[in-house]
């Protein structure tokens, strides 16, 4: 039985993608947002990795356990899914579905 995406994760992992999601619905970019991901999720485990990768410059401005968290997240295969179903719960549901 496929387990759902936020169960694979970690609270830490979760609380990084929730933070991701409200920067991104606070600026009103949910839907490019959502639309970047999906185009790019085959990709989610190269970007985990070469955020890895950028870790020496991240790590000093957003803390490395918060680069590792992401990168956790990012290379899981649940982290896309979770991050997008978040967008769209803090967007107030999917605005494709009005018309």
């Amino acid at each position: 039985m496929p387990r759902r995406a936020d169960e694979m994760l970690l609270e830490e992992e979760r609380e990084v993608l929730d933070r991701i999601a409200e920067f991104v619905v606070e600026r009103g970019l949910g839907v490019p947002a959502i639309l970047f991901l999906e185009m790019h999720r085959p990709l989610a485990g190269i970007g985990g990795h070469a955020l890895l990768m950028a870790s020496p410059f991240l790590g000093p401005i957003i803390g490395m356990p918060k680069v590792e968290a992401l990168y956790r997240a990012l290379t899981k295969p649940g982290g896309i899914d979770y991050l997008i179903g978040r967008i769209e719960e803090l967007s107030g549901g999917r605005e494709g579905s009005k018309g």
